[in-house]
C-alpha cells in the first residue's frame, strides 16, 4: 500500500515538472496575458491554469481532489469556476498562439524547406443528449447516424507537416436555425469576447471556418494548403480560402448546379471528370 502510494506520489511530481517545463518553454504566461487572462489582484492566472493542466494530465477531477485530499489547491473550487466563466477571455486567441509558438519553435526547425505544411478544417458532433439546459443546445444532424441529436458540432481547425498533427483553434457550433435551438445564449456585454464567440456559434459551419482560418494566418502559422471534405466545397469558400493565399485540396460535390473553370471553360465536375478518365489501353497522359 505504501509502495503504490509513493510511486502515485512521485507520477504526480513528474506530471507537475513536465508541466513547468512546457509552461516555460513556450511562455505560456504571455500567451495567457495577450488573451485577457489575467488577474488584477488574488490567486494569479498561472496557478490555476497548472492546477487545470495536471488534473487533465494526471486523469484526476478536482472533486475527486478535494474529496481525497491530494494535491488539493491553495484556493477554493470556485476560484477555479470563476476563471473558466470568464467571459472576456479569448481561448481562440490563446490556442492560436501557443500552437504557433509550438510549431515555430519546436516542430518548423525539424522539418526540410520542400516539406508542404497544411491546415486542415474538420467538424464532428458533439453530442449533449442528456443536456436540457446548456447554453445554445441544438437539434444537430448527424451524418455518420443519419439521425438527428441533441449538442453541438465541434469545428477544429488543425496543422500538419505530413508527420505531426497540431489542432490550432476550435469553436462549438449551435445552428443558425433558431427553429433548431433548444436554448438561447446568455445575455452578455456585446463588448466582450464572449458575446462574439456566441455570436460565432450561430454562424453557418463555413463562415466560421473563414473567422478561424483567418485568426491562425494572422498568427503567422507557416502553411501552403487548406484540405477539407465536400461539406466546406463551395464556390464562394474556394475563392475566399483562395483570397486569403491559401490553395485549397479537397473532395467537391457533384451536381449539375455547380461549375469549375477548366481550361478556359466552365464545366461541372462529370465533364472534367470525363475528360481526364482513363481509358482502356491507352494512357491518359500524351506522348513526348
Amino acid at each position: 500500500m505504501n509502495k503504490s502510494i509513493t510511486q502515485a506520489t512521485q507520477n504526480d511530481k513528474q506530471i507537475s515538472n513536465s508541466i513547468k517545463r512546457f509552461f516555460t518553454r513556450f511562455h505560456v504566461s504571455s500567451a495567457l496575458k495577450a488573451s485577457n487572462a489575467y488577474k488584477k489582484k488574488g490567486v494569479p492566472v498561472m496557478e490555476i491554469f497548472q492546477y487545470l493542466f495536471f488534473l487533465i494530465f494526471s486523469n484526476r477531477s478536482m472533486y475527486m481532489n478535494l474529496i481525497t485530499g491530494r494535491n488539493t489547491p491553495d484556493f477554493a473550487k470556485d476560484t477555479v469556476y470563476r476563471f473558466m466563466k470568464r467571459i472576456q477571455i479569448n481561448w481562440i486567441r490563446f490556442t492560436t498562439i501557443l500552437s504557433a509558438r509550438i510549431i515555430r519553435d519546436a516542430i518548423f526547425p525539424l522539418d526540410s524547406e520542400e516539406r508542404a505544411n497544411v491546415f486542415i478544417i474538420d467538424d464532428s458532433m458533439f453530442e449533449r443528449n442528456r443536456s436540457k439546459k446548456v447554453e445554445l443546445l441544438a437539434k444537430i444532424y448527424d451524418h455518420a447516424k443519419h439521425k438527428y441529436c441533441f449538442g453541438f458540432r465541434m469545428l477544429t481547425l488543425g496543422w500538419s507537416d505530413g508527420s505531426t498533427f497540431l489542432p490550432v483553434n476550435s469553436v462549438l457550433l449551435s445552428t443558425e436555425n433558431k427553429k433548431n435551438r433548444i436554448n438561447e445564449a446568455t445575455e452578455v456585454d456585446k463588448r466582450t469576447v464572449g458575446y462574439k464567440r456566441r455570436k460565432l456559434s450561430m454562424e453557418k459551419g463555413t463562415h466560421a471556418m473563414l473567422t478561424l482560418l483567418d485568426i491562425a494566418k494572422k498568427a503567422a502559422i507557416p502553411a501552403k494548403y487548406v484540405l477539407f471534405d465536400s461539406w466546406f466545397s463551395s464556390p464562394s469558400t474556394l475563392h475566399a480560402v483562395k483570397n486569403m493565399g491559401y490553395d485549397v485540396i479537397g473532395m467537391v460535390k457533384k451536381t449539375p448546379k455547380m461549375f469549375f473553370r477548366y481550361n478556359g471553360e466552365d464545366m461541372p465536375l462529370t465533364s472534367i471528370y470525363n475528360k481526364n478518365k482513363k481509358r482502356r489501353g491507352r494512357s491518359r497522359y500524351p506522348m513526348p
